[in-house]
């Protein structure tokens, strides 16, 4: 689904969390109605972002993760090699979506290259209607992605109720695609797979381009 153009850097194996004060927003976020959707910046914008902390606040030492370190919450979804589901990380209280792989099926389904290229790139992007991945780990049989969560889910959903989007939320939906779009084809990214299935719905009604797999 991802074709790379130029050579990607190595996959990071620690989690960056976010301020408790930030996951309170998530938890109990506003829910204003009609409000004009936040537009996708370009990339420059996003790198300012990234670096200044708003994005996701780095922490001074990356930690290393394993399960128990996380409360796991109901099913947000299922593929074909394995679930996704909400997360909770104990001591900080950081909300994710722990998409969890197991290897045995990765191999009969010959896709392990794959998952290790959807780690490699993903990890990589920051910009606010990309779906981000802030680190992996694993165990004897399965792999642990953690993802930021889309609290609102699959676009193809949000579709499919409302039959056909008005003008001033396509015209938005747009925009944001297009600024996600020109991030990745500038770091010699291309999605092979844009579809309202891989296309999730974040809290405050941004789209966000999921599963570079």
């Amino acid at each position: 689904k991802v074709a790379l153009q130029s050579q990607g850097h190595n996959a990071v194996a620690s989690v960056t969390l976010s301020s408790q004060a930030a996951q309170r927003k998530v938890i109990n976020p506003a829910s204003p109605q009609r409000k004009p959707l936040p537009c996708g910046r370009t990339s420059e914008e996003s790198a300012g972002e990234a670096k200044s902390g708003s994005l996701v606040e780095q922490p001074s030492v990356p930690r290393q993760f394993h399960l128990g370190m996380f409360e796991i919450g109901r099913p947000l979804g299922k593929g074909k090699f394995g679930r996704v589901y909400l997360a909770r990380e104990r001591t900080s209280g950081f909300i994710c979506a722990l998409k969890v792989l197991h290897k045995s099926e990765l191999q009969v389904g010959g896709v392990e290259r794959q998952v290790r290229r959807e780690i490699e790139i993903q990890s990589n992007l920051r910009h606010p209607n990309i779906l981000q991945l802030f680190g992996h780990f694993h165990d004897s049989k399965r792999v642990f992605l953690i993802l930021e969560f889309a609290g609102k889910g699959e676009l193809y959903k949000h579709l499919r109720r409302e039959n056909r989007f008005p003008e001033w939320k396509a015209a938005q939906y747009i925009a944001q695609m297009a600024s996600a779009l020109r991030y990745l084809h500038r770091k010699h990214v291309i999605h092979r797979d844009i579809k309202p299935e891989n296309i999730l719905v974040g809290i405050h009604g941004e789209i966000k381009i999921s599963d570079f797999g």
